[in-house]
C-alpha cells in the first residue's frame, strides 16, 4: 500500500487524470468501508469524499494504515494486499 501511494504521488499528472487518481481513491473508499465495517458494525459507513487527484496517495495511506489496525487474519491481511495489487494494475502505475 505505501509502495502503491509513492507510485502515485511520483506519477506524472496526465496518468493521474486517466485512471490512476481514480482506481486510488476507490480503494481508499473501499479501505475505509472495511475498517468502518469493524470498527462500528451496524452503521452505515460514511463515504470517503474525494480530496482531488493529488491528495489520493495520502487517502490511500491514511485508510490503509486504519484497515491495518483492524486486520485479525492473515486471509484478511491477504485480500488487503490482493485489493492494493488489482488497484495498482489498474491505475497503471
Amino acid at each position: 500500500m505505501d509502495h502503491f501511494a509513492d507510485l502515485l504521488r511520483a506519477a506524472p499528472q496526465s496518468r493521474l487524470q486517466r485512471n490512476a487518481a481514480a482506481a486510488a481513491l476507490e480503494l481508499a473508499r473501499e479501505f475505509a468501508r472495511r475498517t468502518q465495517s469493524v470498527e462500528e458494525p451496524g452503521t452505515e459507513p460514511r463515504q470517503m469524499p474525494d480530496a482531488g487527484m493529488f491528495a489520493v496517495a495520502d487517502q490511500i495511506t491514511v485508510a490503509g494504515h486504519d484497515l491495518a489496525v483492524v486486520l485479525r487474519s492473515e486471509a484478511e491481511v491477504a485480500e488487503a494486499v490482493g485489493l492494493v495489487e488489482e488497484a495498482q494494475s489498474r491505475a497503471g502505475v
